[in-house]
């Protein structure tokens, strides 16, 4: 079905009415789930949340009477099944509204058996309470208005955040950073779209509301920021990821005894005989909190091997799709000059990050002459640095040049909001399409009722990330992929 709008179809999905909120309807079902992870341990936790929460727990608790319980309050008793006593435990009360749901909620907290914690949770199902949906306890905290969609979002990037830079974005994000930003420039544009609404509405009447000097300057500003989002994307994404880092060179190079020297462990063979990495070695290390991705890949060059060829795509295959390249070369074999033309004939994306590095200083006569022949900045593109990967001399450079190369990733300031889910960046690629439409209507003099309907368009694709405007097969997509208890 079409909506008829200013002479113009809309889809009836289109948000007409930019106020307007659609959520999904709460269920007043009591849920519960253990909410630690399976596997046997010291304690483990089950957590239920709902009206019926605190009465559904006093019906198996003794010897308090958790009804008069305090919110924010600890209880020990024990937990009874009929006449028996299934375990001791400390229950934690939290009243609505004081909680993370909104509603009341509790916690047990008993010994971590599996035993103990699946016949917990079947007391618990017996007295009346459902069993959660992943996601569900997250989902009614968005849906009772305790946090928005994008910090939502982030609880589950808390959970599986693997290093502190990671960790950091998440937190600033279910802080509200982004959404902040977000809410700020969207209630920009509802104002003046709200004149020029009101203008359609004197349509007879020569009457101009929305300055369209002061419009024109208020776009251009909102573009500049999203903009600005968009490009923290690839940062916000590799540090929430792992900075894909592939290492290449030639054979025998050292590129396996690099990734070795950076893992401070064996993980990939050593061998003098060129050709020996044929397959894609991987793992992680951190830097300061920036975890990266490594993948040793098998030497560049030209072979008969059918085995060994297929190494050589697949690392120049990765390569291409890589944050950051690492070109390792033997400086006893080849001068940083002729590494950087080498890097410029794989015709590496404009993107990616490109750190060339001279290996096997050890083995110069006169390593402080050979590196002052050439300058830090190869080719004026390409930092370089000389260092040994037997001996690990000069890694702290390395590991400096990797940060840089990270924080370059992005022109965004560090301590600014930053996006790494790509639902938000196709959110905000939307509106920065439908505001330059605006851009083009303001200098073509369009008429105000088309105008509106981009500027209608960008605050919805807006509002989509924070959940000002939202859709069931959004949240259940979102939702599915949290772990249940959370």
């Amino acid at each position: 079905m079409l909506l008829k709008v200013a002479n113009f179809e809309l889809d009836n999905n289109f948000d007409l009415d930019f106020n307007f909120h659609f959520n999904l309807i709460s269920s007043t079902d009591t849920i519960v789930a253990i909410s630690t992870p399976s596997g046997q341990g010291a304690l483990g936790v089950i957590r239920l949340t709902g009206n019926e929460a605190i009465s559904l727990v006093n019906g198996v608790f003794q010897p308090k009477d958790l009804s008069q319980a305090a919110g924010h309050s600890l209880h020990y008793g024990k937990l009874m099944k009929g006449e028996t006593i299934l375990d001791e435990v400390v229950v934690s009360v939290f009243r609505a509204p004081r909680s993370f749901t909104r509603e009341d909620v509790v916690e047990i907290s008993c010994h971590g058996s599996s035993f103990i914690l699946g016949q917990a949770l079947q007391l618990l199902v017996d007295q009346g309470a459902r069993l959660a949906q992943p996601g569900e306890f997250t989902q009614r905290a968005f849906l009772n208005g305790a946090m928005d969609l994008a910090q939502a979002e982030a609880v589950a990037d808390l959970i599986a955040s693997s290093s502190a830079g990671s960790h950091q974005l998440a937190m600033n994000q279910m802080r509200g950073g982004v959404s902040r930003e977000l809410k700020s420039l969207r209630a920009q544009l509802l104002h003046f779209t709200s004149m020029i609404e009101l203008e359609l509405d004197f349509g007879e009447e020569d009457v101009e509301f929305a300055d369209r000097s002061e419009l024109n300057a208020l776009v251009e500003r909102i573009l500049d920021h999203l903009e600005q989002l968009i490009q923290s994307f690839s940062l916000g994404n590799a540090i929430k990821r792992g900075v894909p880092t592939t290492i290449i060179g030639k054979p025998n190079a050292g590129k396996s005894t690099l990734l070795n020297a950076l893992l401070n462990d064996n993980r990939a063979i050593v061998s003098d005989i060129p050709g020996t990495t044929r397959d894609v070695v991987e793992d992680r290390f951190v830097i300061q909190g920036i975890e990266f991705r490594l993948q040793d890949t098998a030497g560049l060059r030209e072979t008969g091997d059918v085995i060994e060829a297929e190494g050589v795509r697949r690392s120049l295959d990765l390569a291409q799709i890589a944050s950051l390249v690492i070109y390792l070369f033997d400086s006893t074999q080849e001068t940083p000059e002729a590494a950087a033309q080498y890097v410029k004939s794989l015709d590496l994306p404009e993107t990616a990050q490109v750190i060339v590095i001279g290996n096997k200083s050890d083995l110069l006569p006169d390593q402080e002459a050979y590196a002052s022949q050439y300058d830090t900045d190869l080719a004026g593109q390409y930092p370089w640095l000389l260092i040994s990967a037997k001996t690990g001399t000069y890694l702290d450079g390395l590991h400096d040049l990797m940060l840089g190369a990270v924080a370059a990733l992005s022109d965004r300031p560090a301590d600014q909001p930053m996006i790494s889910n790509v639902r938000h960046l196709t959110a905000l690629q939307g509106a920065q399409g439908h505001l330059q439409e605006v851009l083009q209507a303001l200098a073509d003099g369009i008429p105000s009722d088309l105008m509106a309907i981009d500027i209608r368009a960008a605050i919805h694709h807006i509002g989509e990330i924070t959940g000002e405007i939202s859709t069931d097969e959004v949240l259940g997509n979102i939702f599915a992929n949290f772990c249940i208890g959370k």
